[in-house]
């Protein structure tokens, strides 16, 4: 960027000199300025404009206007080309360009004029040197525009010359311009509102900065030389891509990284607010494509050492990353710190290399994006390269010991450090800057107008050799007037007969009482100058002595002042002794010598008061000068009127005023009658009363109307045109900008001069502290002049603001211009009551210049946004001092939107905590891209503790990489960092918006968005190559995750609302539990084994389990701790990896039960092993339930849920079968104890009605027979209840009581048949009925036994203690369980049916026994019967009639004679004195024979046919042996008790089927062997088919 200094010096016109009233606008790079309008034809303007260029494409529009009454019309047009223009240091006698009558237009852009008209115009154009740096350098610069300027747009590199001689170079603050300060105010920021409010389709839409010369030298040497065409560009990129862009901008990138690389940590300026754009951009469309494709990304084309140009190939990304990627080395050196930081020359950055390259592609990714793909593509290159050396087969997470994957991940981390860093350098506080803006509005041009300061100096010593604050007072007496005489104050009547009003002794000056107060001319001097009018010489020659004297102290009492005003004019002291001696005769000499010409235009009024019934006035204006009074026309109903008219005046006295006068012009009877009484008929409106000796040159000054009396109303102000020509004097400035010549030489004098560049800020106290600028001195310097020459002190205010303003950035001055301005503020909006104009009318009545402090606000307010917009440079938090001119800087900032409010009066100016809010956003960017670009060196520089570490990384490596983590928890510690000292440094210094602005959360969410971004799209690419440990990407989740608790969760963007940082590390989640499962598994097998080796110990005497579950399930816990750690705030990630951990859960529970299950059998006869065995089981169980509750219980995802429920029930069953198992294991011992209760049983003797004396014998007896069962079970039963847990005890209990159960019932209550005393036995017993006792030893012999009733009660008895025991008074199974347990349900039934009778058995057989003939699979042939069952209606006796009517398909094989017959019987109760049994006559070798015989069984009337059966038996008939059985059928009476008959084929099997019931009272029966019912019933039920011959 370069400053262009224009001066407008005059101009030639052709035509009648009354005809030309010309000013001069400059344009250049949407800013305009416009020199004041001078009369005649051949105007003289001599005056300075400066303008920072930052592209030397366009040109300077210079036109020449001429004033008109409703519109100006042009003159003519001069087009100069930037870059004809020279550097140079000094001004130069200018060039005569002749203006022309049109513009040349070339893509919407002047690019210059044509058809000359005959008028000149005389211009001195310059771009200005860096002043303070070496003429050799400058040289050198200089050297290198003019190549470039000779060049044009050819590509040009001089990298090579660069290196040659490297040169000091400097981040720019200043190469980007807000946006915001663009003239059009996209982002409806307010400027002046006299500045074009719609600019002219050519202008670019970016003002360049005005805070250029608050840095020191080597930024702006940047701005001067090379860098001014980088830093256009980089203005360029900053807007002008952004509206270009901002579509192809991914949705989530809130940075476009400026192509520039001056300062990579500070150009990037948050775009604050580009609502404006799509408002914008159609206008500007096409101007932009054209420059963009000349500027717009420079430094993508890059340069080699040998200087040639790498052009962009097409796919390859390019943006932030591209060009760090080629400039690393340069870059590392340099410190593109978000601070401007001076240190030792550096090579020149590289970005700074120009290059003309016509991409118009915009960079196809956001900058993390190229980032990433540079990195990937390098890692890529690298494992193409080293993949033969890696081990492929190892998996990339596998630390060393069983559970790698648990440990290495640090799940809270705290990230704050100890000492907040310091991004800034402290270098960067007031030496690194130029304190304020600069530009055509606040430079301060009087500096070098030596004419004028010349005049200012006489001026000054003049007030302040005889100050008027030391004139002499009048000697004022009460006097009688004896004939009318006037006021000289108010020029009222002195009313009344005696004592009418004052008079001075010494001069004779005669007022009212109230009057004299007001009178402010000097007595001496108006004595003198009476006295000599009147000759009275010596009197005069008195007052002159008195006079010199006077002078004489003043200037031996203050020689500070006068030494003082001679060092800021720079002027000798022998000058300075002539000019003492001059200034001091021109005071003598009074207004003796004196004359002037005045002409008074009296311009119009504004805001008047309405004295008229109409709510009007019809005023009228007077002006006297001396006894001179002349009056203007009067305009009728108007409150603000126009008069326009001129008066002339000749003046002698300097002593003498001006009194302007506005009146209502009253034209009814009291008017009259009252200007027969006074001299004034008309209303009072307001006066003015100017001193002659303040009047200078020519003044266009608005005056406000004072009030007259106490009792006047009045309002408004009044605006004269003032020139006056004194005799003697050069025509001069007006004394406005004499005041302000003072005041700026004075300013510059103490702060550049004699400050070093920092302003004194004055120690004063009270309510017009605010008034004091300079310490003593200086400040009764410019209140003297103020005093004389009539300057208000608002205008005195207005004039140091404006100084200050070019210092804004000084320690304390934002503080001071925030009380400054608060108080112009004050003055123009805070009217009284009385009067009735608007703040703004009362501003633009301004001496000051409405438009000048305008547009000076206006600057000031881009510049402040452009300060703050880098705060944590302009105002670093380890400065006290600086932080507490952040907050001033803010005041200052809503002092200024509190102007455009109150005093401009603008509808809706932005908001100054928006506005703020918008520069720390915009800081925050940029902070953001300058930690990530620079991380590894700002993280080794202040976090690294050990300093023998080696920080050198290759470049390529400092940045993101998929081959490790490592720069994300630096950035996040930067990060954290950066947060913290918002949060602690700023936002409690920027509290003046505590609902709307919180700098800390803020930032905090400007950070996180930011960081989110980048953090997204690298875990994306991590997720395609996953080239680091999964423990790796966990550590970076729970960082991620502190952030995000830390800072932004409680944030109101992000409340209430589910993060997307879960998302972006779930498939590393979901990786690292894959991994920990197979981790986990690894475990379980050692400590398995441990255990083993260990021998199952328990893991202490309370616990009753060994510790391989405890440790199984501290690895489980542990694993699970780290997902519950992870808070994942998103339940949908919850739930995937709930369910992904509840498989690992059972499939490492599930190998642990079936490894135990596998083995068990083998530790069944180990005495507590079993036990712990099964209690490891158990309290997996527990440890499960408790894992279920842990990871959410009920409200635990559904899937995971079931898979966990499913898993308690596998669970459970592996335990029921180590149960039974076990439980099993004890059969044989229990065997061998029921036997010896048999025994013991056997020898109980005695019948079944026992009498009660005898039952304490059975109680004796129950306890003898139960005796070896409970020496075995109390040992056993006493140790498991100490080893086993409780749930385990029960179930062993329940195992141990099924085992009693069944075995009693086997071995006691239903011995097992066997073929002796079965079948076999039977039927000997029904073949040799003579035989019993044979019997008898036959049943002794083989254990045989029927228990007796007596026996049957032992048992009982034995039955209850058993339970009592197992039940153990409430410790061991319920007494519940043990009623119903079907084991017991079947001994008893078993006990009971030893006490029924034959009947009732062989009842309870048929009822029970259904099918006994049914589901033959293989029948051996098949019977015809018919049945036919007749109930007697009478006695109710059943009849049944069956006919065998053949028999067929019989299987049989002999050798011998076959001779088939069939025997029926019939089955049931109340049998043994009825006929029950036919048999058919056999069929002799006949396989299918016919019988035909109908045989009659009576049934009694005691039961139904239901308690009935017919057995059918088709046998071989044998002589002299037993006859053969061939098959068997069974047909139940019940199934044709309904339909009473039935013709079938029955099926023949090979036996009956039964079941337990069936062979229970089979078994009792068969011991009823006196009994012939039971005798046959066992025999008939025990039949089965013989054997064949030749099988």
């Amino acid at each position: 960027m370069s400053l262009l200094c224009v001066r407008v010096k005059k101009a030639k016109l052709q035509g009648p000199p009354d005809k030309f009233n010309t000013y001069v606008t400059l344009k250049v790079q949407n800013v305009k300025s416009t020199t004041v309008a001078v009369r005649g034809d051949q105007p003289c303007w001599e005056q300075d404009f400066m303008f920072e260029i930052s592209r030397l494409d366009l040109g300077l529009i210079v036109e020449v206007w001429n004033k008109g009454l409703i519109w100006d019309t042009l003159v003519g047009t001069v087009w100069i080309a930037l870059k004809a223009i020279h550097q140079s240091d000094e001004e130069g006698p200018g060039e005569w360009s002749t203006l022309e009558a049109e513009v040349v237009m070339k893509h919407d852009e002047i690019c210059g004029t044509k058809n000359p008209t005959p008028h000149k115009i005389l211009l001195d154009t310059r771009f200005e040197l860096p002043f303070d740096i070496p003429e050799e350098e400058a040289r050198y610069w200089t050297r290198k525009l003019e190549q470039i300027n000779s060049l044009g747009d050819d590509e040009y590199s001089f990298q090579e010359e660069v290196q040659k001689k490297p040169l000091p170079s400097a981040a720019s603050q200043c190469s980007f311009e807000d946006a915001d300060s663009a003239v059009d105010d996209r982002d409806s920021d307010y400027r002046s509102e006299t500045s074009n409010s719609i600019p002219p389709p050519y202008h670019t839409t970016v003002q360049p900065n005005a805070s250029v010369h608050q840095f020191t030298v080597p930024s702006r040497l940047q701005q001067q030389g090379v860098l001014r065409e980088t830093c256009a560009v980089s203005l360029q990129n900053y807007d002008l891509d952004y509206q270009e862009h901002v579509a192809i901008s991914p949705a989530g990138s809130s940075r476009y990284g400026s192509s520039c690389n001056v300062s990579q940590g500070s150009s990037h300026l948050s775009e604050l607010d580009h609502s404006h754009e799509s408002a914008h951009g159609s206008e500007q469309e096409d101007d932009h494509q054209e420059r963009v494709s000349n500027h717009s990304y420079h430094s993508s084309g890059s340069y080699q050492k040998d200087g040639q140009a790498l052009h962009r190939e097409q796919e390859e990304p390019h943006g932030r990353g591209e060009e760090e990627k080629i400039y690393e080395t340069e870059e590392k050196r340099a410190d593109h710190s978000v601070a401007l930081e001076l240190e030792k020359p550096k090579d020149v950055d590289a970005g700074a290399h120009v290059s003309y390259h016509g991409d118009n592609e915009p960079p196809p990714f956001p900058p993390a994006r190229a980032h990433w793909i540079r990195a990937i593509s390098k890692v890529r290159l690298r494992l193409q390269e080293g993949q033969d050396e890696a081990d492929p087969s190892k998996p990339p997470w596998l630390k060393g010991g069983p559970a790698g994957g648990l440990y290495g991940i640090d799940s809270m981390p705290d990230l704050r450090k100890k000492k907040p860093i310091p991004l800034v350098s402290d270098l960067s506080l007031v030496q690194s800057r130029k304190a304020g803006i600069t530009s055509a509005m606040a430079t301060r041009t009087s500096l070098k107008d030596e004419e004028l300061k010349s005049h200012v100096y006489k001026k000054t010593l003049q007030a302040l050799i005889y100050p008027i604050s030391c004139t002499t007072p009048h000697n004022f007496e009460v006097w009688t007037a004896t004939t009318p005489t006037y006021c000289y104050e108010c020029e009222g009547l002195l009313w009344g007969i005696a004592r009418q009003g004052m008079r001075c002794g010494e001069c004779g000056v005669k007022c009212h009482e109230k009057c004299q107060d007001l009178l402010n001319a000097d007595c001496l001097q108006r004595a003198a100058e009476k006295s000599s009018k009147h000759g009275a010489e010596d009197r005069t020659q008195n007052f002159i002595m008195a006079m010199k004297d006077r002078m004489k102290i003043r200037e031996r009492n203050k020689p500070e002042i006068f030494d003082l005003i001679r060092d800021v004019f720079c002027e000798s002291k022998l000058t300075h002794a002539q000019q003492m001696k001059t200034v001091k005769q021109s005071v003598l000499d009074g207004t003796s010598k004196w004359s002037a010409k005045i002409t008074i235009t009296v311009v119009c009024a504004q805001g008047l008061q309405a004295k008229d019934k109409t709510g009007s006035s019809d005023p009228y204006v007077t002006v006297q000068v001396g006894k001179t009074k002349k009056r203007t026309k009067t305009i009728f109903g108007n409150l603000n009127p126009v008069w326009e008219e001129k008066f002339y005046f000749e003046c002698h006295n300097s002593s003498d005023r001006i009194k302007v006068r506005v009146w209502d012009e009253d034209d009814d009877i009291k008017s009259r009658v009252k200007q027969r009484l006074k001299r004034e008929s008309d209303d009072f409106l307001g006066q003015t009363i100017i001193e002659v000796r303040t009047l200078s040159g020519e003044m266009d000054v608005w005056y406000n109307l004072e009030k007259r009396t106490d009792k006047s109303a009045v309002s408004g102000a009044v605006r004269l045109q003032i020139s006056v020509e004194i005799k003697g004097e050069e025509k001069v400035a007006p004394y406005h900008i004499q005041y302000t010549c003072l005041h700026e030489n004075l300013f510059h004098h103490l702060t550049d001069v004699h400050g070093n560049g920092v302003v004194k800020i004055p120690d004063a106290k009270g309510d017009d502290a605010w008034k004091v600028y300079f310490d003593e001195t200086a400040q009764e310097i410019v209140d003297e002049f103020a005093m004389r020459y009539g300057i208000e002190s608002i205008y005195q205010a207005m004039t140091h603001f404006a100084c200050l303003s070019s210092k804004y950035m000084c320690p304390g001055v934002p503080a001071v211009m925030s009380t400054l301005l608060a108080n112009i503020n004050a003055y123009y909006a805070h009217t009284t009551a009385s009067t009735n104009v608007s703040a703004s009318d009362r501003f633009a009545a301004s001496n000051f210049g409405k438009e000048r402090f305008v547009k000076l606000l206006d600057q000031l307010h881009n510049s402040l946004r452009i300060d703050l917009s880098m705060y944590r440079n302009n105002f670093p938090a380890s400065s006290r001092e600086r932080l507490q001119d952040l907050k001033s800087t803010v005041d200052l900032l809503t002092s200024i939107t509190f102007f455009r409010m109150k005093v401009q009066e603008l509808q809706s100016p932005p908001r100054a905590s928006q506005v703020v809010k918008d520069c720390v956003k915009a800081c925050l960017n940029s902070t953001y891209e300058y930690i990530f670009n620079n991380c590894h060196e700002l993280y080794s520089r202040e976090y690294q503790t050990d300093p023998n570490k080696n920080q050198d990384l290759p470049p390529e490596e400092q940045g993101p990489s998929i081959r490790n983590l490592d720069f994300w928890p630096k950035l996040i510690t930067l990060i954290v960092s950066i947060i913290e000292e918002d949060k602690n440094s700023y936002t409690p210094v920027l509290n003046q918006f505590p609902q709307e602005l919180a700098v800390g959360k803020i930032s905090a969410e400007v950070m996180w968005s930011l960081f989110a971004q980048d953090m997204k799209y690298a875990m994306e690419e991590h997720e395609k190559h996953r080239l680091c440990k999964s423990a790796d990407y966990m550590n970076l989740h729970f960082k991620v995750k502190w952030l995000y608790n830390e800072y932004v969760r409680d944030l109101p963007a992000f409340k209430g609302k589910v993060p997307e940082y879960p998302a972006w590390f779930e498939q590393f989640v979901m990786q690292w539990l894959d991994e920990n499962e197979d981790v986990s598994l690894e475990f379980l097998h050692g400590a398995l084994e441990r255990d083993k080796k260990d021998g199952f110990q328990q893991t202490s005497e309370h616990a009753l389990f060994s510790c391989s579950v405890v440790d199984v399930f501290t690895q489980l816990n542990q694993s699970f701790e780290i997902i519950k750690k992870l808070e994942c705030p998103d339940p949908v990630i919850v739930a995937h990896y709930n369910r992904r951990f509840a498989k690992t859960i059972g499939k490492v529970l599930m190998q642990y039960a079936d490894i135990l299950s596998k083995t068990f059998q083998s530790y069944c006869s180990k005495e507590k092993l079993p036990c712990i065995l099964m209690n490891n089981v158990q309290q997996l169980r527990v440890q499960l339930e408790k894992m279920f509750e842990a990871m959410g219980g009920k409200e635990l995802d559904a899937e995971a849920s079931d898979h966990l429920k499913e898993l308690q029930v596998k669970l459970n069953n592996v335990l029921d079968e180590l149960s039974a198992v076990f439980g099993n294991s004890f059969q044989t011992r229990i065997d061998e104890c029921v036997k010896q209760m048999s025994d013991i049983l056997c020898q109980v003797k005695g019948t079944g009605n026992v009498a009660a004396n005898a039952r304490n014998t059975v109680a004796q007896d129950a306890d003898n027979v139960l005796r070896p069962l409970m020496d075995f079970l109390d040992g056993n039963l006493t140790l498991f209840a100490t080893v086993c847990e409780k749930t385990v005890l029960k179930r062993v209990l329940k195992e141990l009581w099924r085992v009693v159960m069944n075995t009693m019932e086997k071995l006691i209550v239903l011995p097992p048949l066997t073929d002796h005393t079965g079948t076999q036995l039977i039927f000997s017993a029904a073949k040799e009925l003579g035989h019993l006792s044979k019997l008898k030893d036959h049943m002794v012999r083989e254990e045989t036994r029927s228990l007796t009733p007596k026996q049957c009660a032992v048992l009982d008895l034995a039955l209850d203690t058993i339970k009592q025991y197992f039940h153990a008074g409430g410790n061991g199974l319920k007494k519940t369980f043990l009623e119903k347990s079907p084991d017991l349900q079947s001994l008893r039934y078993a006990l009971s049916l030893y006490t029924q009778t034959t009947d009732t058995l062989i009842k309870t057989f048929v009822q029970t026994q259904t099918a006994q003939g049914s589901g033959v699979d293989d029948p051996v042939g098949e019977v015809s019967i018919q049945i036919d069952l007749y109930t007697h209606p009478g006695t109710g006796e059943h009849k049944v009639t069956v006919k065998v009517v053949a028999a067929n398909d019989l299987k049989w094989q002999t050798s011998g004679m076959f001779r088939p017959f069939v025997e029926i019987t019939m089955i049931g109760p109340q049998q043994s004195d009825k006929k029950r049994k036919f048999t058919t006559k056999s069929k002799s070798n006949n396989w299918a024979p016919k019988y035909n015989e109908t045989f009659h069984f009576i049934l009694g009337n005691e039961d139904g046919p239901d308690a009935y059966e017919l057995q059918v038996c088709v046998k071989d008939y044998c002589f002299a042996r037993e006859d053969r059985v061939l098959g068997i059928a069974v047909m139940q009476l019940r199934d044709i008790a309904d339909k009473g008959s039935c013709a079938c084929w029955c099926p023949l099997g090979r036996r009956i089927h039964m079941d337990e019931t069936g062979l229970t009272i089979l078994r009792i029966l068969s011991q009823r062997t006196n009994d012939e019912v039971a005798r046959e019933f066992v025999k008939l039920k025990s039949e089965s088919r013989s054997a064949e011959e030749g099988t």
